[in-house]
Protein backbone atom coordinates (compact mmCIF):
# COMPACT_ATOMS: atom_id res chain seq x y z
CA UNK A 1 0.00 0.00 0.00
CA UNK A 2 1.32 3.42 -0.90
CA UNK A 3 2.27 5.92 1.76
CA UNK A 4 -0.52 8.50 1.74
CA UNK A 5 0.90 11.78 3.05
CA UNK A 6 -1.29 14.74 3.71
CA UNK A 7 -0.12 17.48 1.39
CA UNK A 8 -0.78 21.14 1.88
CA UNK A 9 -0.23 24.19 -0.24
CA UNK A 10 0.59 26.24 2.86
CA UNK A 11 4.20 27.21 3.31
CA UNK A 12 6.10 26.09 6.41
CA UNK A 13 6.14 29.72 7.61
CA UNK A 14 2.35 29.96 7.26
CA UNK A 15 1.97 26.74 9.24
CA UNK A 16 4.15 28.08 12.05
CA UNK A 17 2.40 31.46 12.22
CA UNK A 18 -1.01 29.76 12.30
CA UNK A 19 -2.74 32.50 10.33
CA UNK A 20 -5.58 31.93 7.93
CA UNK A 21 -5.98 33.18 4.38
CA UNK A 22 -6.68 36.75 5.52
CA UNK A 23 -3.44 36.90 7.50
CA UNK A 24 -5.27 37.74 10.71
CA UNK A 25 -5.86 34.33 12.21
CA UNK A 26 -8.97 33.82 14.31
CA UNK A 27 -8.68 37.02 16.34
CA UNK A 28 -11.42 38.84 14.38
CA UNK A 29 -13.76 35.85 14.65
CA UNK A 30 -13.29 35.51 18.39
CA UNK A 31 -13.61 39.25 19.05
CA UNK A 32 -16.97 39.23 17.25
CA UNK A 33 -18.13 36.29 19.36
CA UNK A 34 -16.81 37.79 22.62
CA UNK A 35 -18.38 41.20 22.03
CA UNK A 36 -21.61 39.54 20.91
CA UNK A 37 -21.81 37.57 24.17
CA UNK A 38 -20.91 40.67 26.21
CA UNK A 39 -23.57 42.66 24.34
CA UNK A 40 -26.23 40.10 25.24
CA UNK A 41 -25.55 40.55 28.95
CA UNK A 42 -24.81 44.28 28.92
CA UNK A 43 -27.82 45.20 26.78
CA UNK A 44 -30.15 43.39 29.18
CA UNK A 45 -28.72 45.59 31.93
CA UNK A 46 -29.04 48.62 29.62
CA UNK A 47 -32.73 47.90 29.00
CA UNK A 48 -33.32 47.54 32.77
CA UNK A 49 -31.59 50.89 33.38
CA UNK A 50 -33.64 52.63 30.68
CA UNK A 51 -36.85 51.06 32.07
CA UNK A 52 -36.00 52.43 35.52
CA UNK A 53 -35.62 55.92 34.00
CA UNK A 54 -38.93 55.75 32.14
CA UNK A 55 -41.33 58.44 33.32
CA UNK A 56 -39.02 59.78 35.99
CA UNK A 57 -38.12 63.45 36.21
CA UNK A 58 -34.79 64.53 34.75
CA UNK A 59 -32.98 64.91 38.12
CA UNK A 60 -33.86 61.33 39.10
CA UNK A 61 -32.66 59.97 35.76
CA UNK A 62 -29.38 61.88 36.15
CA UNK A 63 -29.03 60.54 39.69
CA UNK A 64 -29.50 56.98 38.38
CA UNK A 65 -26.76 57.41 35.76
CA UNK A 66 -24.54 59.05 38.39
CA UNK A 67 -24.59 55.78 40.36
CA UNK A 68 -21.09 54.27 39.79
CA UNK A 69 -22.37 50.75 39.06
CA UNK A 70 -24.87 52.04 36.51
CA UNK A 71 -22.27 54.29 34.89
CA UNK A 72 -19.78 51.41 34.62
CA UNK A 73 -22.40 49.12 33.04
CA UNK A 74 -23.29 51.85 30.52
CA UNK A 75 -19.61 52.50 29.73
CA UNK A 76 -18.92 48.80 29.19
CA UNK A 77 -22.01 48.49 26.98
CA UNK A 78 -20.92 51.42 24.79
CA UNK A 79 -17.39 50.06 24.36
CA UNK A 80 -18.59 46.53 23.59
CA UNK A 81 -21.28 47.66 21.13
CA UNK A 82 -18.89 50.06 19.36
CA UNK A 83 -16.25 47.34 18.91
CA UNK A 84 -18.87 44.84 17.73
CA UNK A 85 -20.35 47.39 15.31
CA UNK A 86 -16.94 48.16 13.84
CA UNK A 87 -16.03 44.50 13.42
CA UNK A 88 -19.37 43.66 11.82
CA UNK A 89 -19.17 46.48 9.29
CA UNK A 90 -15.53 45.61 8.61
CA UNK A 91 -16.61 42.11 7.63
CA UNK A 92 -19.32 43.45 5.31
CA UNK A 93 -16.88 45.91 3.69
CA UNK A 94 -14.18 43.26 3.22
CA UNK A 95 -16.68 40.84 1.68
CA UNK A 96 -18.50 43.19 -0.68
CA UNK A 97 -16.19 46.10 -1.57
CA UNK A 98 -13.67 44.90 -4.14
CA UNK A 99 -11.91 48.09 -5.23
CA UNK A 100 -8.76 48.46 -3.10
CA UNK A 101 -8.94 52.24 -2.73
CA UNK A 102 -12.64 52.26 -1.95
CA UNK A 103 -12.19 49.39 0.50
CA UNK A 104 -9.43 51.30 2.32
CA UNK A 105 -11.59 54.45 2.46
CA UNK A 106 -14.61 52.52 3.71
CA UNK A 107 -12.61 50.70 6.40
CA UNK A 108 -11.07 54.00 7.53
CA UNK A 109 -14.47 55.71 7.64
CA UNK A 110 -15.90 52.73 9.52
CA UNK A 111 -13.21 52.98 12.18
CA UNK A 112 -13.59 56.75 12.54
CA UNK A 113 -17.36 56.43 12.78
CA UNK A 114 -17.16 53.80 15.52
CA UNK A 115 -14.64 55.89 17.47
CA UNK A 116 -16.71 59.08 17.19
CA UNK A 117 -19.93 57.35 18.26
CA UNK A 118 -18.18 55.65 21.20
CA UNK A 119 -16.41 58.86 22.26
CA UNK A 120 -19.66 60.86 22.20
CA UNK A 121 -21.47 58.24 24.27
CA UNK A 122 -18.60 57.83 26.72
CA UNK A 123 -18.35 61.61 27.15
CA UNK A 124 -22.07 61.91 27.89
CA UNK A 125 -22.06 59.04 30.39
CA UNK A 126 -18.94 60.31 32.16
CA UNK A 127 -20.20 63.87 32.27
CA UNK A 128 -23.49 62.80 33.87
CA UNK A 129 -21.86 60.08 35.95
CA UNK A 130 -19.32 62.47 37.43
CA UNK A 131 -21.98 65.05 38.25
CA UNK A 132 -21.10 67.46 35.45
CA UNK A 133 -24.75 68.21 34.57
CA UNK A 134 -26.81 70.14 37.03
CA UNK A 135 -30.53 69.46 37.25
Amino acid sequence: MADLKQTSIRTPRAKVKGLGASGHGAEHFWMQRLTGAANAVLLIAFVVIIAKMWGRPYPEAVALVANPIVAIVLLLAVVSVAIHMRLGMQTVIEDYVHDTGLKFAALTANTFYAVVVAAACLYAILRVGLGGLAA
